[in-house]
């Protein structure tokens, strides 16, 4: 495809990858793989349709400049000194010793298999170093994604993977900012790496101390402007200006990116900004994916197919059986420990950044570079697999494994044999314990369902009726004896589980009561529609137990506050059902189903005034009008033939993007 402009170019690309993530999200693979294999067909080196330009490479590393800075958005103090001995012990001893062991052997090999392989495996220290650094690597987005939709990210083998993966992420950063110093003076390896750390220190000392103190100040000045294009430009300058200030401090674009993160993570505006950049991220981030996979030289790649297969197994097997030695001697089950190992064995889209650069620095030869990038790729597309079933493979090879479900689901048997209507708590926090505690004051017999073995131990010591299980697993329940039980109880605010819950309920025993508990009333009616004979929202309930309380001490009757408090609940929390959000509530920000009300100034001139309130349609968009303000005079629930008038208030209920079209059209000229 010679002589094509940008506009064309643009065109190939959008359509490639559209047309490939589709593909691969029928078949419930994640579009990162899409991306790759869209790169791959239409590469120079199979349909030749996108050249391989300098230019589209350098557009790429945008992808990179904005993955890192999201890790810096995401870079918590707080979560790491929580998760130290997972990320600084378990993920420091992976990552060194995985690239210690693929040194060694790279150098070994191009020793040894010189005259062999024809001089394929000549590589320096620097390339090593480069290859050891990628081979380290672990795919985040493909597994933490799995993971979430197994429902096993706080499970052991999930908190081992998920410390690894962070671990994992902050490694980029010096490995980004030593290869290129290894790649200009190789043979002076400790003097370079110690330069090139302590200029990274220098620079990120300088941005963090003096960036710090601006970077909250300034962000307020554009907040308070109130233009989402201005803030939108003011994230790019900041992103980007950071990107360019470290590259021409002989560092990398990506790493300045990864300060802005962390400068950004430290203000009220960080929740803004994760939803602000996210598409710029994954639209840049793809393409990044498409020129790797561009990069691919099939023609290489068959010639060399044998060895493509080697480095795709030793590789594969060797952090197989590392993550799941470390995972042990840290403390983990065998079951946990291989766990861990199938989910991190395969590489990560790190790996490419680091490889890509590599290739850049001309640090490994053309031949060696396809056969390790072709065996990345390939690793990546046997990823969802290994996860898959990872319980099958963990079965097998596992004895204890096998006997240690067969013992929790017997102990689960046995606890709900001896008791009748009795009730299953999913869940044995704090609220469950609560509840399970009022159960017993009432002689109800419960069985309690809970996956912190720690917390399973102690309860079931003190006698508590608590076994070692997880609620959203069907076999679970049946051994908790579904079948005889009067209710059951939800009693984590975890919406993706407690629908799996449900939906084993309404198979197994469809007339059994479920109660669910959530953080707020986001999920209220999917959780209903689900099967959930209630649902407790415990933001409203904490709100109307605030309210009993006061309006008891200001001497309302008690029989008038629970008669009230009694309504409230019999309506399902219809009239508190939604509230004015400010600059506290980022963290609600990003649920778009968050049910929330806003207050319409109709200004002179607006095609709204005069109109009767019910020809406007709103109830049809979604929007409930809660009350019209005029001249200082609230008017609850407004008749549909209020006719509005100028400088009415609007107070309107709704989510934002069906309030954002009722203003549109109260407001529009």
């Amino acid at each position: 495809m010679t002589g094509t402009t940008g506009l064309e170019l643009t065109l190939v690309l959008l359509l490639a990858a559209v047309l490939g993530v589709v593909i691969f999200r029928l078949l419930h693979l994640p579009p990162l793989l899409g991306y790759l294999a869209v790169g791959i067909l239409i590469g120079p080196h199979a349909l030749g349709w996108v050249p391989d330009t300098p230019q589209a490479r350098y557009l790429a590393e945008f992808g990179v400049v904005f993955l890192m800075f999201s890790i810096g958005l995401e870079f918590n103090l707080a979560k790491l000194r929580a998760m130290r001995q997972l990320v600084f012990g378990l993920g420091l001893a992976q990552v060194v010793l995985t690239m210690l062991i693929a040194m060694a052997t790279s150098l070994f090999a191009a020793w040894a298999l010189a005259d062999v392989l024809d001089g394929l495996f000549q590589i320096g220290w620097a390339g090593a170093f480069a290859l050891g650094g990628a081979l380290a690597m672990s795919s985040t987005a493909i597994v933490v994604k799995l993971l979430a939709e197994r429902l096993e990210l706080d499970t052991p083998h999930g908190r081992q993977i998920m410390g690894i993966l962070l671990f994992q992420d902050l490694a980029v950063v010096p490995l980004l900012v030593i290869t290129p110093a290894l790649a200009r003076s190789p043979d002076n390896v400790g003097w370079v790496v110690a330069l090139a750390s302590m200029k990274a220190v220098l620079v990120l000392l300088v941005l963090l101390v003096f960036g710090q103190r601006l970077m909250r100040w300034w962000f307020h000045i554009v907040a308070k402007r109130r233009s989402q294009e201005l803030f939108m430009l003011n994230l790019l300058l900041i992103t980007l200006g950071l990107a360019w200030i470290t590259e021409h401090a002989g560092l990398s674009l990506a790493l300045g990116a990864f300060v802005a993160g962390m400068l950004i993570s430290e203000t009220e505006y960080r929740h803004q900004v994760e939803e602000d950049i996210k598409p710029f991220r994954d639209v840049l981030l793809g393409l990044f994916f498409i020129t790797i996979g561009m990069l691919l030289n099939i023609r290489i790649v068959a010639e060399h197919f044998l060895l493509v297969l080697l480095l795709l197994c030793l590789p594969v097997l060797l952090k197989l059986g590392l993550i799941a030695l470390l995972a042990r001697s840290f403390g983990a089950s065998a079951g946990t420990a291989l766990r861990s190992g199938l989910a991190l064995c395969t590489a990560g889209e790190f790996g490419f950044v680091v490889l890509n650069q590599a290739g850049g620095l001309h640090l490994l030869n053309e031949v060696l570079m396809q056969v390790v990038l072709a065996s990345m790729l390939l690793s990546m597309l046997i990823a969802p697999f290994l996860i898959q079933y990872s319980d099958r493979i963990v079965m097998r090879f596992t004895s204890s494994e096998w006997m240690l479900a067969s013992l929790n689901l017997t102990k689960l048997a046995a606890k709900s044999m001896s008791t009748d209507r009795h009730v299953i708590i999913c869940g044995f926090g704090r609220s469950g314990q609560n509840l399970a505690r009022l159960l017993e004051a009432e002689d109800i017999g419960y069985v309690a369902l809970d996956l912190d073995p720690e917390r399973v131990r102690e309860a079931a010591a003190a006698g508590d009726s608590v076994v070692y299980g997880d609620a959203a697993r069907r076999e679970s329940l049946i051994a908790a004896g579904i079948h005889r039980a009067q209710a059951l109880v939800i009693t984590y605010a975890e919406t993706a589980s407690a629908l799996k819950v449900l939906r084993h309920v309404h198979d197994i025993a469809p007339s059994l009561p479920v109660i669910v508990r959530t953080h707020d009333d986001a999920d209220l009616e999917q959780l209903r529609e689900a099967g959930a004979a209630e649902v407790v929202p415990e933001v409203i309930e904490g709100s109307l137990m605030l309210g009993t309380h006061a309006l008891v001490l200001l001497g309302v009757p008690l029989s008038r506050v629970v008669k009230r408090v009694r309504a409230v609940r019999d309506e399902r929390y219809a009239s508190l059902r939604g509230f004015f959000h400010g600059a506290g509530d980022e963290d609600l920000d990003s649920n778009r189903a968050q049910i929330r009300l806003h207050s319409i100034v109709l200004l002179p001139g607006a095609r709204s005034i005069g109109q009767p309130l019910g020809d406007l349609g709103l109830d049809l968009i979604g929007v409930e009008v809660m009350a019209v303000r005029r001249r200082e005079i609230k008017g609850a629930a407004p008749a549909p033939d209020l006719i509005l008038e100028p400088n009415d208030i609007v107070v309107v209920r709704g989510v934002p993007e069906a309030i954002a079209l009722a203003e549109e059209r109260l407001l529009a000229h």
